[in-house]
């Protein structure tokens, strides 16, 4: 309750003042007060009370009473009611500020830690980025066959394709489709992407209204949380359980579930935590859509990096009477993460879906089309010899590299971590009693100061505790070995 109250007068202060999160956050930097921007959305969602010394700072700020800011007195507005407007004189040239629409949206995978790594990169210094999942800076590349019939195709390749795409790419995404075991899908029902990232935002801007909520795993991938917001709807975080491999929890998902939910999103395999989703569980949340009437959309982007054996599980193959978009894309499985290659396939309950599929096809209109070069060699890679399976396999690179970090890093005191099935994320938890840890997004800025290895904190996740970090394991084995190196020795004297 004091954390709501708190966020309600905060926005209140912010409001009287003309003053937004990104003002505060300058401020602070002036004062060498340590505020980022996910603590400000924190704060200003009522995720989380601010420690003293940022209360405050943001009272000071702010020109109000710290203990009406803080919940404390039951006074119903500040001392200074009768601000006016800022007045700008002659002399002075106006601010121009972003939207208010992303007070609230945050990215953190390329946030304020990762600029403050491009300036030490810009001072000569070197960092070793293991917070994005590029695969060509770590010698991954694209199947010579890829890169010959791109090139091959490229003059033909100089104008629009039709909004969805190539007659080609489509036919062979709608096979790989019926591969999958995917129902009634036709090409019709496939939609071609600049990477899978446009069609999250086109998705969930054609079917959210204000208010209305939706269901995304919690850590996610903050893509989907940062656009559900900027479509004006409300992201309900449901538990994954790191005690269960990082399994969905199907209580708490049925408890986050009210007459507003529209959706639920499932990123299986799963980013940040490598987790693959076994069929039980995908059947239980198809069970809960179904009862609830829910749109399901499966971020299936990593499919075809599944190790130790495991077989990848479409959750719209068990779920046909159940209105599914199903994400994916050449990005990862090829190492074309530049090319910008993604789709997505409507299945199951199409007919109840059709207003908000004409939604779809208006906004994917709009765009025009994706990327056709790209598009052109989409039937190259999947069909014929698929070579990311020889890099999930014992003695192939991935799998070698899961295996060497996660060993090494589970050796290190304070440090645990449930093995990945899938991608090539880790996702390991920190015991903040021991390092006496209250910030994540510190600790990863400490590490890259001290250890120049860039990392990216669990709260980037939409992770509440300060308990998680994710590492990225595509660097060779031995560059893996000196980063765990510099790692341990951190932690051998870090405390905060």
């Amino acid at each position: 309750m004091i954390n709501k109250i708190f966020a309600q007068r905060l926005k209140t202060a912010m409001g009287n003042k003309n003053k937004r999160q990104s003002d505060l956050i300058r401020e602070a930097l002036k004062t060498e007060i340590k505020l980022g921007k996910s603590h400000m959305s924190q704060y200003v969602s009522g995720k989380t009370f601010p420690r003293e010394e940022i209360l405050n700072f943001l009272a000071n700020a702010l020109d109000v009473d710290v203990d009406w800011l803080s919940g404390k007195t039951t006074e119903n507005i500040p001392k200074e009611t009768n601000l006016k407007p800022m007045q700008i004189s002659a002399n002075t040239e106006p601010e121009i500020k972003k939207s208010i629409k992303l007070d609230n949206v945050l990215y953190d995978v390329r946030g304020p830690i990762v600029e403050e790594a491009n300036k030490m990169e810009s001072l000569g210094m070197q960092i070793l980025k293991l917070n994005i999942g590029n695969p060509a800076p770590f010698g991954f590349h694209a199947p010579d066959e890829v890169i010959y019939d791109m090139q091959r195709q490229l003059t033909e390749c100089e104008g629009y394709s039709n909004s969805k795409g190539l007659f080609s790419a489509r036919k062979a995404i709608m096979q790989y489709a019926q591969i999958k075991k995917i129902p009634n899908v036709s090409i019709e029902d496939i939609y071609t992407g600049n990477g899978v990232s446009e069609l999250i935002n086109l998705c969930l801007s054609a079917l959210l209204d204000m208010g209305d909520e939706i269901l995304v795993p919690t850590p996610d991938y903050p893509l989907w949380t940062a656009c559900a917001t900027l479509a004006g709807g409300k992201p309900v975080h449901y538990m994954c359980d790191e005690e269960s491999d990082w399994y969905p929890d199907i209580e708490d998902i049925k408890s986050k579930i009210t007459n507003k939910t529209k959706a639920i999103v499932i990123i299986n395999p799963n980013n940040p935590t490598g987790s693959l989703y076994p069929k039980e569980i995908l059947q239980s949340i198809a069970s809960i859509a179904r009862e609830h009437g829910l749109v399901i959309f499966s971020d299936e982007i990593y499919d075809r990096l599944v190790m130790d054996g495991e077989k990848h599980i479409s959750i719209a193959s068990l779920a046909p009477d159940i209105f599914c978009v199903t994400f994916s894309g050449l990005s990862k499985s090829h190492m074309i993460a530049g090319f910008r290659i993604g789709w997505m396939i409507l299945s199951g309950n199409k007919n109840a879906a059709k207003d908000y599929i004409e939604g779809i096809k208006m906004l994917s209109n709009m765009r025009l089309c994706s990327n056709v070069p790209a598009q052109s060699i989409v039937q190259t890679a999947l069909g014929g010899h698929q070579s990311v399976n020889n890099y999930i396999v014992p003695k192939g690179r991935i799998y070698e590299q899961r295996e060497y970090v996660y060993n090494a890093l589970t050796k290190i005191p304070g440090i645990s971590c449930v093995k990945p099935k899938a991608a090539f994320y880790m996702f390991p938890k920190i015991d903040i009693k021991k390092f006496n840890i209250t910030s994540d997004e510190q600790f990863v800025l400490d590490l890259l100061k001290d250890k120049k290895i860039l990392l990216i904190h669990g709260k980037g996740f939409n992770w509440a505790k300060p308990d998680h970090f994710r590492l990225v394991y595509l660097p060779r084995v031995e560059v893996l070995k000196e980063a765990v190196e510099k790692i341990s020795d951190f932690l051998s004297y870090y405390k905060q």
